[in-house]
């Protein structure tokens, strides 16, 4: 497949005080990225996510999908007027191996059949595999029946007019147990990252970010194929099945 250049520099982001969490004002990649809707998970989100993923790893937890599946940012500046926008760069470094705090953009480029996607899907049939043998059930569970369960709740949620977070989306999958089950080990909610009360108080030290090198754009691809795309040719990312429960994630 055609490699194509992402357009996918920067982005302007927004803290929702009621909910805790930050939602994509614009970026430089509309046609790709739709700002309507799109959450972010921010540098206290995603180390907890990935430590939710660890009992994973022993079901084959995959870094590649999970790496594809997230584009890295990093804070440039605050809106002096309304300290609840910032403005984020990319990085073009694996996000796993950034030392530094990122932002953590789920990549929605190819929609249910893109990274994100997949990646849901991933983790949804890991944690069927880890639930199948740690409980003790009548039947054994399906990513179905896990697909059917959660479902219901993005359904409620378009029902509500309210947009579904990614950090959210994940977790819900991450803590599912069949009800009046529980799964041991699994952490307790407490443990949850405590949620900011301004983009202020959020990112308090902002790094010295240097204004995006214009070579930046020929390093930051989806693909690690060498083919440059066709002028005029059409875009696209990988390929994948479609991922179930993914289309209800976010309201349009």
């Amino acid at each position: 497949m055609a490699v194509t250049t992402s357009k996918l520099l920067w982005c302007t982001i927004r803290f929702k005080e009621k909910e805790g969490s930050w939602w994509v004002k614009e970026n430089s990649d509309p046609k790709h990225y739709e700002p309507d809707g799109l959450g972010i998970l921010d540098p206290f989100q995603f180390p907890w996510v990935l430590d939710m993923m660890d009992p994973l790893r022993e079901y084959g937890l995959s870094n590649e999908i999970l790496e594809a599946a997230f584009v890295p940012f990093q804070p440039q500046e605050i809106d002096k007027d309304k300290d609840q926008t910032v403005r984020l760069i990319r990085v073009a470094e694996h996000i796993l191996d950034s030392e530094e705090p990122l932002f953590a953009l789920p990549n929605v480029k190819d929609g249910d059949k893109g990274a994100y996607a997949d990646f849901l899907e991933h983790i949804m049939r890991l944690r069927v595999k880890l639930i199948n043998d740690t409980i003790k059930l009548e039947q054994k569970l399906t990513v179905e029946d896990v697909d059917e369960q959660l479902s219901e709740l993005r359904n409620q949620a378009m029902i509500e007019g309210r947009d579904i977070h990614p950090f959210e989306e994940i977790t819900d999958i991450l803590e599912f147990v069949p009800l009046g089950h529980e799964v041991p080990g699994d952490d307790d909610d407490d443990d949850k990252p405590a949620r900011v009360q301004s983009a202020a108080e959020d990112i308090a030290d902002l790094p010295d970010v240097e204004e995006v090198d214009k070579d930046m754009e020929k390093n930051l691809r989806w693909d690690d194929e060498d083919e440059p795309a066709e002028e005029g040719g059409e875009e696209g990312g990988p390929e994948g099945g479609k991922a179930p429960g993914k289309t209800p994630g976010r309201r349009r």
